[in-house]
């Protein structure tokens, strides 16, 4: 077999390094493909996805390993290969396009363009021969190569006519509006009209976990006492606790489940998903004190400390679906391999009593419990969910004792594929769950993790003379210019770890972050954030993403991470911004609001208007009116410890928190709006009054 090596082999990213020995003559996304495409007067492919996506490797082994499709793709285009978790700017602008054109997304992303980087033609997944109703990949290269070399006018004509559109649509729905509550209300009535009443959810299968939509609706819930806001979400919340798509075994979430009851996922697991749900578990937690919430909560964390957790505090960005079967054969992997169990395993694992509850409790079957495996990956083997209840407190602890059993088994499987990149925005939000689970559940080392990987972020991937934020670091290597996302997300991190440990440093920081995002993104005119820099050349647009979709947009964050900020440091310049945004997208929020959760949830905080509890006294004497506050959901409430030795510095960020003083030697509590406080309480109990 013929090795190549391609420039890709110079890169840092999982997925570029995946492609490193294709026959396929790769460029990075960069000048040297754009110049070699404008010298050679050729097309560019471009090739979008990401280390842990199933069809990106189906598409690599059937196509870019295949060597007529690789000199098909040399002689006649310059490929271009983008890790879209690096440059979600290009995967935005490039997927609008593919959604437009087509009616629908996804990755692999595959777009042919101009050499001035205009589109003209696209898909995701292409076979490497005519099947499943597509065209065969070697055909749509053959056929556009002799497109541009015989209707060159047509297809430059129409890429800048695509152009313009594309610049019209991200421009669209944009303009200054009321934020009113009525935009909440019909968001609200879509959701309950979608929701999936038996098995929790929004719509039929496949069902996506979408966190933003639980941290509307609670914050809707605990706006208007709707109390459909509330049930939705817990319903939704323990029916995909209860399925396969929850890793029973190891702790965290796959990515999503191919079916309507969250049984068989697809088993990729990614941060971004561990992080939200973390915070809607605690979330749930604090509303209800179901113990079950806090627990799933507990495993996410446990799964990322023990699996996805750099050796310097950092988290890393995603583990593989597909893994080894046999270890005799590396090269064949399957979905799931990694997680599934056949009945005979669990009985050479487990004693006969205990493989008797694990067998009712998971759902075990002799024969495989999945019934519907069209590719026969699941042949013989279980997925485990929570088939039934657990009835007495003996049971409880022969799963627990099971579950541990099983683990280490597991452990010494071959593991799936590690995306060992550490992102910024991704780091944001899972330093945030765990300085919310610290809160919560009282538990220290959540702290020192979010504590760690904050301090990962800040020696890594900040450059303090400048006030910037690096995207992406591997391997020693810090890169790419941090964008919107990775401001926005890290803005609202240093808030949660402030409210955390509360170390003043972190609020300043996240005031300087938040002054530098406006610097860099804001659209002075318009109001509302781009998603990079204005200084970047290589790209044809400047989008301001809006879709709260798997991840909150950076907007959503912007607005919400400004809004706090103002409630805190009593700033108008942040106010404003915060303003401007919500305004900038009520067209849009009105329209579909169920499209932008996230936005709507920082809509009904600024609805609210600022709230803040102040307590103050020395660290030790303020625990448990701390307790008592974090008990509740309070969202979007402000929360300040004022010490001694903090008071000094917390009134250069607000001078009010100078008055803000222990009564009579007592650690004190003020409960306040727009700081106009209410008479300081000295007791737990008269706080817990306040709070109701």
């Amino acid at each position: 077999m013929k090795v190549h090596t391609n420039r890709l082999a110079r890169e840092k990213s999982p997925y570029l390094l995946q492609h490193a020995a294709n026959p396929v003559d790769w460029y990075p996304w960069g000048a040297e493909a754009f110049e070699k495409a404008r010298t050679e007067d050729k097309p560019i492919f471009l090739s979008v996805g990401y280390s842990t996506c199933h069809w990106c490797h189906v598409m690599e082994r059937e196509s870019f390993e295949n060597e007529r499709i690789a000199a098909l793709l040399n002689q006649h285009f310059v490929p271009v290969k983008v890790d879209r978790e690096e440059r979600p700017d290009v995967d935005r602008i490039y997927m609008l396009f593919v959604q437009a054109s087509t009616g629908s997304g996804g990755w692999p992303m595959s777009v042919f363009m101009t050499p001035e980087l205009k589109p003209f033609f696209g898909g995701t997944y292409f076979p490497p021969d005519n099947r499943y109703g597509r065209p065969g990949f070697a055909t749509v290269l053959e056929r556009l190569a002799e497109a541009w070399a015989n209707d060159r006018a047509r297809i430059e004509e129409s890429s800048a006519a695509v152009t313009v559109q594309l610049a019209g649509h991200a421009a669209s729905g944009r303009g200054q509006g009321q934020v009113d509550a009525a935009a909440l209300d019909a968001a609200f009535h879509v959701f309950r009209r979608n929701f999936d009443k038996r098995l929790g959810g929004f719509g039929g299968a496949p069902k996506f976990p979408r966190p933003v939509v639980h941290n509307f609706l609670l914050r809707y819930y605990r706006r208007t006492g709707n109390d459909d806001a509330l049930q939705m979400t817990l319903t939704t919340l323990r029916e995909m606790a209860k399925g396969g798509m929850n890793d029973q075994v190891g702790g965290g979430f796959h990515r999503y489940s191919v079916d309507e009851r969250w049984f068989v996922p697809h088993f990729e697991k990614m941060l971004y998903d561990q992080a939200q749900l973390a915070v809607s578990y605690l979330e749930a937690y604090q509303i209800t004190r179901e113990e079950t919430f806090a627990q799933t909560a507990r495993d996410i964390f446990e799964y990322v400390l023990r699996d996805l957790t750099h050796p310097e505090g950092g988290f890393f960005s995603a583990e593989d679906a597909d893994s080894v079967v046999d270890p005799a054969e590396p090269r064949v992997k399957g979905e799931g391999a990694f997680y599934i169990w056949s009945d005979d395993e669990l009985a050479r694992l487990l004693d006969a009593r205990t493989l008797a509850v694990v067998r009712r409790h998971y759902g075990v079957e002799r024969d495989g419990n999945v019934e519907h495996d069209p590719h026969g990956e699941f042949h013989g083997r279980n997925i485990p969910y929570r088939a039934a209840a657990l009835r007495t407190d003996e049971e409880r602890e022969a799963v627990a004792a099971a579950r541990r059993v099983l683990l280490e088994a597991r452990s010494k499987r071959v593991r799936p594929h590690l995306d060992d990149k550490v992102l910024t925005a991704w780091n944001a939000l899972m330093i945030s769950a765990f300085a919310k689970g610290a809160q919560v559940l009282g538990e220290e080392r959540y702290a020192q993790a979010a504590r760690r990987a904050m301090d990962f972020v800040l020696r890594r991937l900040f450059q303090p003379e400048t006030a910037t934020l690096l995207r992406r670091f591997r391997e020693g290597e810090a890169a790419i210019p941090g964008f919107l996302d990775d401001y926005a997300f890290l803005v609202v991190a240093l808030i949660d770890l402030y409210e955390t440990q509360f170390e003043t440093y972190h609020l300043e920081l996240a005031a300087q972050l938040a002054g530098r995002m406006i610097e860099l993104f804001e659209d002075g005119e318009s109001g509302g954030f781009f998603s990079t820099a204005e200084d970047d050349a290589d790209l044809i647009l400047r989008m301001q993403d809006d879709h709260d979709g798997a991840e909150p947009s950076g907007n959503s964050m912007a607005a919400m991470g400004l809004l706090r900020l103002a409630h805190t440091t009593g700033r108008e310049d942040f106010r404003r911004a915060a303003e401007r945004t919500l305004e900038c997208f009520t067209g849009r929020s009105a329209a579909m609001g169920s499209a932008m959760p996230q936005m709507l949830a920082a809509a009904g905080a600024w609805l609210d208007g600022p709230r803040q509890i102040v307590v103050a006294g020395e660290r030790g004497e303020t625990a448990a009116m701390l307790g008592a506050i974090r008990r509740r959901f309070l969202p979007e409430t402000a929360v300040f410890a004022v010490d001694g030795a903090a008071r000094e510095t917390l009134a250069a960020v607000n001078p009010v928190f100078a008055e803000m003083k222990p009564v009579n030697g007592l650690a004190a509590a003020y409960v306040c709006e727009n700081f106009a406080c209410r008479l300081p309480v000295t007791e737990v109990s008269k706080l817990t009054e306040l709070l109701q």
